[in-house]
């Protein structure tokens, strides 16, 4: 059977009604007010308002919740934010506004972003309390971290941009260069003298519409205007310890020493095992690590030599000899260290002319319109390996591949909840100040829902 609903009549009619019974038992926001604590944020805002003269303000908790719920649910704007809240019943209960009280205008939203906290660190700071209470409750490990980089959109356009050319002065590594000596050094050979600096010219593309964002060109990855946000999270729940943003034209590996450093002098965590790709395996970023008494679980760079060639990694080094012996067991002897901290190591041209699988080791070389087969195999080994070698042992290992295996199910994850939940696939914004605002409320809207659901679970299990 049948039947019409008579709005005319229905939507006249006066109910009595409570906006607590309005808002589901097991909605993510109950859970988030009664987990997360916010009173934090008077005391962190407080010294940008006057406590003197100046109308009443708008109770700042309530517009970072409003933040919190524009990063939850993705909502594009302010203006959309402000628009949905006055529609949603459980948005109203979450800020504590009544059904016929109105929503705070979304320019004091902007204000606050674009003025008030301009150049200021509030919002790290607001992540990072966030973070200490779910240290406090027993969220956060921190043993094991795992970190990457995920591009984000910016808010410019690809063909508005000009091409600027700057100088840079190029300095020698001292600290290397003491290395490649002592290595010289110890077979007899004079040391390299210190270069004077040089400098060289750069060019780069710089967008017109955000100049913050770097040009991106890398392989399997998208060509354009982006931003970079580098992030770490906890192994245990998956919590986002730290994030900040860089230009898109920015190596992962330049910033990570840094972003340790900083993440960790904020934080009360002694981390054991970190994490991250191959994008990481840099020597110097080794170097720095194992100075720090970290463990590396960091994939190895894949190395692409030659089809049918046996590659270095075939080869035995003997740190006691320095030297490599080959897979038939003959000596590679070392020869000179270069300028660039590579070590050579020789092999006798007479036993590899007679070696039954120089085609397996030996390569060919085109000279004077001819192709020859070289008479010996050079291997170059730079004075800083051993840190690889430490971390390609240690990858070897069950342990080493167990907790490589995780580095998917944590940072990766986090990232593609954050991108395909909560809009950081594209920059709302314009400028690094704006786009590192919209970044850390988003991480700290995907780390309060973490931190409460698992409280409400641990509750509900009476843990």
């Amino acid at each position: 059977m049948m039947t019409r609903n008579k709005k005319e009549n229905q939507q006249l009619k006066m109910e009595f009604v409570m906006l607590e019974q309005l808002v589901k038992a097991d909605h993510d926001l109950r859970k988030i007010d009664k987990h997360i604590d916010l009173s934090f944020v008077y005391d962190l805002v407080a010294p940008f308002y006057d406590h003197v003269q100046g109308r009443p303000s708008i109770d700042p908790v309530v517009l970072f919740k409003m933040s919190l719920i524009q990063a939850l649910d993705d909502i594009k704007s302010e203006e959309k934010l402000v628009d949905a809240i006055h529609h949603n019943m459980a948005y109203r209960w979450f800020l504590g506004y009544g059904l016929t009280e109105q929503i705070p205008d979304h320019s004091t939203i902007s204000h606050n972003r674009a003025v008030r906290f301009k150049d200021s660190t509030i919002y790290e700071e607001i992540f990072n309390e966030i973070v200490l209470q779910a240290i406090a409750a027993n969220l956060i490990k921190g043993k094991i971290v795992y970190t990457d980089s995920t591009h984000v959109r910016a808010n410019a356009s690809n063909s508005k941009y000009e091409n600027i050319t700057e100088e840079r002065v190029i300095t020698e590594d001292e600290s290397l260069l003491m290395l490649i000596n002592d290595k010289r050094a110890k077979h007899g050979q004079k040391p390299l003298l210190s270069k004077a600096p040089k400098v060289e010219e750069h060019s780069r593309k710089v967008s017109k519409t955000d100049p913050d964002s770097g040009f991106m060109h890398r392989d399997r990855k998208p060509v354009g205007f982006y931003h970079l946000v580098h992030a770490t999270v906890d192994s245990k729940h998956n919590i986002l310890l730290g994030a900040h943003v860089t230009p898109g034209n920015v190596h992962d590996a330049t910033v990570y020493i840094d972003h340790l450093e900083n993440l960790f002098s904020n934080l009360p965590l002694t981390p054991k095992y970190v994490g991250a790709d191959a994008g990481y395996f840099n020597l110097n970023v080794l170097e720095e690590l194992a100075q720090k008494v970290l463990t590396p679980v960091i994939g190895p760079r894949k190395y692409a030599g030659k089809k049918g060639k046996k590659s270095k990694y075939w080869f035995d080094y003997h740190p006691e000899e320095d030297a490599y012996y080959c897979f038939e067991g003959h000596v590679l002897r070392y020869k000179t260290t270069t300028r660039q901290g590579y070590a050579e190591y020789h092999s006798d041209s007479e036993i590899c002319n007679s070696c039954p699988k120089k085609d397996k080791c030996l390569y060919e070389s085109e000279a004077t319109g001819e192709i020859k087969t070289t008479q010996q195999r050079i291997i170059r080994r730079h004075v800083k390996e051993h840190y690889a070698d430490d971390v390609r042992a240690f990858m070897k290992t069950q342990k080493g591949k167990n907790l490589y295996q995780r580095r998917k199910e944590t940072i990766e994850r986090a990232f593609a909840d954050m991108k395909e939940l909560m809009g950081l696939r594209y920059a709302h914004y314009r400028g690094s100040h704006s786009v590192k605002a919209q970044v850390l409320i988003t991480g700290a809207a995907y780390n309060v829902k973490k931190i409460a659901r698992a409280l409400d679970k641990r509750e509900n299990k009476g843990v």
